[in-house]
């Protein structure tokens, strides 16, 4: 479990493919990042959920199986690129993002990216499966980066990025046409889920 609160960035030293296994090893560029951490471990890796396989010198390893591979944006990865990265919270500590799973929904677009004076603002394809899932105000993690959703329409989302988000995520780099991984709110997927059994 996570809350969305991106804890460093770092980067992937290497890259492994076998069909639709992936291997990476990525180096967190804070050094404290992974202070306590043991393999088994969870580990959320731009929003994906993930197990610490080995430590390396300079970070640590993570293998993705085809059902992760398939569902998220790493098929698109490439060493050097940003990646955000996020311990498990420990019971007991604030949750001042959302209840992010790691378990990431759909890939989607961004359709549009415009800066508004210290804010970035960027508008996504929403997915029609996931339309009653997203609101306006409501949560959903990018990346695994926690989020308020400023507006919600039919086809589309949008959300702003606060100076300190550009600073600590690899957010402040998506372009339109970039493909991001996408986790509605846990909340909301129960609400909708129940609201359709009682439809019926």
């Amino acid at each position: 479990m996570f809350s969305g609160l991106i804890g460093t960035t770092g980067k992937v030293r290497r890259l492994e493919r076998s069909g639709e296994t992936m291997r990476l090893t990525v180096a967190p560029q804070a050094s404290d990042f992974l202070k306590g951490a043991v393999v088994g471990d969870s580990i959320a890796v731009d929003g994906t959920c993930l197990t610490i396989e080995q430590f390396v010198d300079d970070g640590f390893t993570v293998t993705l199986m085809p059902q992760s591979f398939i569902k998220t944006i790493f098929k698109e990865r490439r060493v050097g690129d940003l990646l955000n990265l996020e311990r498990s919270l420990k019971v007991g500590e604030r949750l001042e993002g959302h209840i992010v799973t790691g378990h990431v929904d759909e890939v989607t677009r961004v359709i549009e990216r415009r800066v508004n004076e210290n804010a970035i603002e960027l508008t996504f394809a929403l997915p029609s499966r996931l339309r009653r899932q997203v609101v306006s105000q409501g949560s959903v993690a990018i990346n695994g980066v926690s989020l308020t959703v400023m507006q919600a329409d039919k086809d589309s989302f949008s959300v702003g990025l606060i100076p300190h988000t550009q600073v600590v995520t690899n957010l402040d780099e998506l372009q339109v046409d970039d493909l991001i991984n996408m986790e509605t709110d846990i909340l909301g997927k129960y609400v909708a889920r129940n609201m359709k059994v009682g439809l019926k």
